[in-house]
């Protein structure tokens, strides 16, 4: 079936259930990110692959949202259809919610599966939606009663994280979280988001691609910590490490009952953001429910000494792939043929070589041309390019180690590149140094410090529509909350021992991409009397191809940040690499 198809058939079991509009979200039961195929549900419907969007149809229209990452490959992926796109974040464009709210009048009804949305998307729906008079049910998983060969609920293998990499036990982890519901005075604390979990019991899994995570929730009270879970999933040796730290585990469809049951008397405290309307359905009504921001996201963000240590050593394995990767790229470019994916496959291969890896921690995006210009994109082999000596190439890739996770972007700077684009690269890296390279009050807040990296850019009308970077977990997912750098506002302080990407780019459609991305990790600078000072100190080390720049552009300071963050990458990395790669590093990472 195409999607008009799908959408049709849809219908007809909207006009049996008695709705007149029906959303299909991208998130899971546990409002994850990324998720696994059997919840792929609006990419499905709607032939839309991206990780960000959300499908919305009523008996005679349909419509699909997305952020400015996705518009280009939106454009193409629904030509042909009748879903409309819907460019969210531009001037006039209605939300799915504002969209419904003037589509259906007064006593019409939208439905949706209450496990694929949250209580605070739920509660702003249904404010603006009973204005009007619409009705709103959440029972109706219609997804399920159409898509007939829907891949089954993964039930990967989970294994122990050695406290070697973690620095702390699960039982020392479920304290702090239990110190902190004392704070909020709550009995019992439910988890959905799947790395938080994952982080907490010190488990890691492969039920989602490249996020190291397994299916599950948790509940947390003042004297036992439960694991809902498919029980065939855990092996005896984990079983015996859970139950050791005082973990019970049980089945995961059990949550349900479990919340049911919970005493009238007690309270609760959970995420509104990350918990969805089946859990809080489930709970008594007599409960007191505490709304919190969620406790593990923030404990989990601010990395320990361990996790911090395992950290920089996983970045050298990784550099070490990524210098033997642009080797190799220089010595063949022109000389074999090499596609956008060979370069995927080729750098993949390169990272299962380092020791400890156990991935990559994304699909490796390699842009090359105008391919560059769409910030997530993937080739396949219909769409990919085949690489010349010339252009530029946005190569956005990351590995999955045991002692933590890498984010890296680099635009890959050919022989024969235009003055627009190598004018592109310098600014791009203007606006990163800018960010990189600033010295700021503790108390900032990513959406604070966003500004930094754009002004360059503003100053000559040039932007990127998405956020400048986000915190990356340890052997979990790359997109780690609570903190990230974006004009979106947000209230969370960036810590002593968080880690966030700065990746400012410029995206020019039908010709090509730069982003330039290094993970940080924020530091204490000096202390005065107007307070502590913070810094972001780079922890990523790849060059940062000289090619694309015209050093005219750049100031002494500029030029500075440049030399010492080169130096410090070929001290680091030269040590591990054999005669050939020291001597293309030198020459990458010489002093301009």
């Amino acid at each position: 079936m195409n999607a008009n198809e799908k959408i049709q058939l849809l219908r007809s079991h909207m006009k049996k259930y008695g709705l007149d509009a029906y959303i299909v979200p991208s998130s899971d039961p546990h409002l994850s990110e990324y998720v696994a195929d059997h919840w792929k549900a609006r990419a499905w419907i709607s032939g839309f692959t991206g990780s960000a969007g959300t499908f919305a149809a009523t008996m005679e229209e349909s419509g699909l949202w997305t952020d400015g990452r996705y518009f280009i490959q939106a454009e193409r992926q629904l030509a042909g259809s009748e879903i409309e796109l819907f460019k969210m974040g531009n001037q006039g464009v209605p939300s799915y919610t504002e969209w419904i709210a003037h589509k259906l009048k007064s006593g019409e009804c939208v439905g949706f599966d209450g496990k694929t949305l949250s209580v605070h998307s739920f509660r702003e729906m249904e404010k603006k939606l009973s204005l009007k008079g619409i009705r709103i049910n959440k029972s109706h998983d219609i997804i399920a009663d159409i898509w007939e060969d829907r891949p089954q609920i993964p039930s990967c293998t989970v294994f122990s994280h050695d406290i070697k990499y973690t620095g702390m036990s699960a039982k020392e982890k479920i304290e702090k979280v239990r110190e902190e519901m004392k704070k909020v005075n709550t009995d019992n604390y439910l988890i959905s988001s799947l790395d938080d979990i994952a982080w907490l019991f010190n488990i890691r899994g492969g039920d989602i691609p490249y996020i190291c995570v397994a299916i599950a929730y948790a509940l947390i009270s003042t004297d036992k910590a439960y694991l809902f879970i498919n029980p065939e999933k855990i092996a005896d040796d984990v079983r015996r490490t859970l139950e050791d730290n005082e973990i019970e585990i049980l089945d995961y469809d059990a949550v349900k009952e479990k919340l049911e049951k919970l005493d009238n008397k007690q309270s609760i405290a959970f995420d509104i953001k990350r918990t969805n309307c089946w859990l809080y359905d489930s709970i008594p009504s007599g409960c007191r429910k505490i709304e919190v921001d969620e406790i593990t996201a923030t404990l989990k963000a601010v990395k320990n000494e361990t996790e911090i240590e395992n950290i920089k050593k996983c970045q050298i394995n990784d550099g070490i792939a990524m210098i033997k990767f642009l080797l190799w790229l220089d010595k063949n470019i022109g000389r074999q043929e090499i596609s956008e994916i060979t370069v995927s496959e080729k750098l993949k291969q390169l990272r299962s070589e380092q020791p400890g890896n156990i991935g990559i921690s994304f699909e490796t995006i390699a842009g090359y041309k105008d391919h560059g210009a769409m910030m997530h994109y993937s080739a396949t082999e219909e769409t990919k390019y085949m690489l010349e000596d010339r252009g530029i190439m946005v190569l956005d890739s990351g590995g999955q180690y045991l002692n933590g996770t890498t984010d890296i972007t680099r635009t890959i700077v050919f022989n024969d590149i235009t003055e627009e684009e190598k004018t592109d690269f310098t600014l791009v890296l203007k606006a990163h140094i800018a960010l990189a390279s600033t010295k700021f009050l503790y108390g900032a807040t990513g959406s604070n410090l966003d500004v930094l990296a754009r002004k360059p850019l503003w100053e000559l009308g040039l932007d990127y529509k998405c956020g400048t970077g986000h915190g990356v977990g340890y052997c979990l997912s790359v997109h780690e909350g609570p903190q990230s750098i974006s004009p979106r506002p947000n209230n969370i302080k960036l810590e002593k021992g968080m880690i966030v990407t700065i990746e400012p780019g410029i995206y020019r459609e039908g010709k090509h991409g730069v982003r330039i991305e290094n993970m940080v990790l924020v530091v204490e600078d000096e202390k005065t009397e107007f307070g502590q000072y913070m810094r972001f100190e780079p922890i990523t080390l790849c060059p940062i191809s000289l090619k694309g720049i015209n050093p005219d552009m750049l100031t002494e300071q500029e030029k500075k940040w440049l030399n010492t963050y080169h130096r410090n990458v070929f001290e680091t990395l030269s040590p591990y690499l054999d005669e050939e790669e020291i001597t293309w590093l030198e020459e990458n990472t010489r002093s301009i």
